[in-house]
């Protein structure tokens, strides 16, 4: 019989992000982990204080997988490619979603990432209080978009189109909502997935609209 691997830090996180996968962040706990890593909870304060420090590494997890911007990155295609990077990352293990901000004792991924998510924007001319504002902004927008396609209504193998009539709404009730539903969702080509390329664009124009504002003004 193989011997069992050593007990790790590294290890025990993993085995809570596999805890939060399967049954979201509520099923995650000492005992939970420990089970899932073979050994007893009490092992596991020798290399956490506990619940809460193993919270932060899991935020610190999350975050140490969402791509950061490249220094050689225009700051949009930088933006760009890091919401799509948290989207993936967000959308692949939801229990991160409640966890990202919300820690007292962030870790050095984190704090990493703020940074040169920041220090990007900074270098591409923002002012401090616009940059702030982008890094709000973007982050609420990716957050509420992967918020609402995990929580999409349909059913397994079901599009939009099948879903909209089964709705079975009636045009002289709700106008406008089934004009918008018939030029589109009809064709079943519809995909809401889609929806998140033109709404960060909507989000990056009012950004690059802002920081040439400001330009012009300092200039």
């Amino acid at each position: 019989m193989s011997a069992r691997p050593a007990l790790t830090r590294d290890r025990i996180v993993e085995a809570a992000v596999t805890v939060a996968d399967r049954g979201g962040l509520g099923a995650v706990s000492m005992r939970s982990v420990g089970r899932e890593v073979g050994a007893e909870a009490m092992s596991l304060y020798h290399h956490l204080r506990g619940k809460e420090e193993l919270l932060d590494a899991l935020a610190d997890w999350a975050f140490s997988r969402i791509r950061l911007p490249r220094p050689d990155q225009p700051w949009r295609v930088a933006m760009r490619t890091r919401a799509a990077s948290a989207r993936a990352v967000l959308f692949a293990h939801p229990w991160a979603l409640g966890l990202l901000e919300s820690r007292r004792h962030p870790g050095p991924a984190l704090l990493h990432h703020h940074d040169a998510v920041i220090g990007c924007l900074r270098d591409a001319g923002f002012p401090v209080r616009l940059a702030a504002h982008a890094y709000s902004v973007l982050d609420a927008y990716v957050y509420g978009f992967v918020l609402t396609e995990l929580n999409l209504p349909m059913e397994a193998g079901e599009d939009a189109q099948e879903f909209a009539e089964g709705l079975a709404l009636a045009a002289e009730d709700y106008p406008h909502l089934v004009e918008m539903m018939t030029e589109q969702i009809s064709g079943g080509t519809y995909d809401y997935a889609d929806e998140f390329d033109y709404g960060l664009d909507l989000v990056l124009d009012g950004l690059e609209e802002r920081l040439s504002a400001t330009a012009r003004v300092d200039g």
